[in-house]
């Protein structure tokens, strides 16, 4: 059986719920991630993704908070040895692209993404299925209007 720990990213970097969301993002571009674990010390306490700098610190006018007013609470994380299998499933069905990886004394110890299971898994049939179960809907939901743009979805182009 296939774990966890055979496929993840090790070694990753972190931020502290005391961080700036600016420092946030740097350490986003220079890693080229779109998403940080929070840590206050070696205890995982959040996430902070790209999508969390834009939604609830730039479109509110935010740009000096710290990572703790921002980041995602209570959020998803899988075991190092638990099995790839079981991982795909919970990634599948919570529709998330990538999960923290913590050791039975809950320190954070990696990542592993749909991009290391498709690359380092031996799950191929399962990992398809989890990418495509993962992207429904595939398509934005262009509903409703945006004050930055008039009608959500941008203007339109000839």
């Amino acid at each position: 059986m296939q774990t966890i720990a055979d496929v993840m990213t090790r070694g990753i970097r972190t931020v502290a719920p005391s961080d700036t969301v600016t420092q946030a993002a740097q350490a986003m571009r220079e890693l080229d991630v779109g998403a940080l674990p929070v840590c206050d010390g070696v205890r995982l306490v959040g996430m902070v993704t790209d999508r969390d700098i834009v939604v609830r610190g730039v479109a509110q006018e935010r740009m000096h908070a710290l990572v703790s007013e921002l980041m995602s609470e209570g959020m998803l994380y899988c075991h190092e040895h638990d099995a790839v299998s079981a991982v795909l499933e919970s990634m599948r069905s919570q529709q998330v692209r990538r999960l923290p990886v913590v050791d039975k004394d809950q320190r954070l110890v990696g990542m592993v993404s749909l991009g290391d299971l498709a690359t380092r898994g031996n799950e191929d049939d399962r990992t398809a299925s989890a990418l495509r179960g993962i992207s429904e809907p595939s398509q934005p939901h262009r509903g409703g209007l945006s004050a930055a743009s008039g009608a959500a979805g941008g203007r339109q182009t000839d």
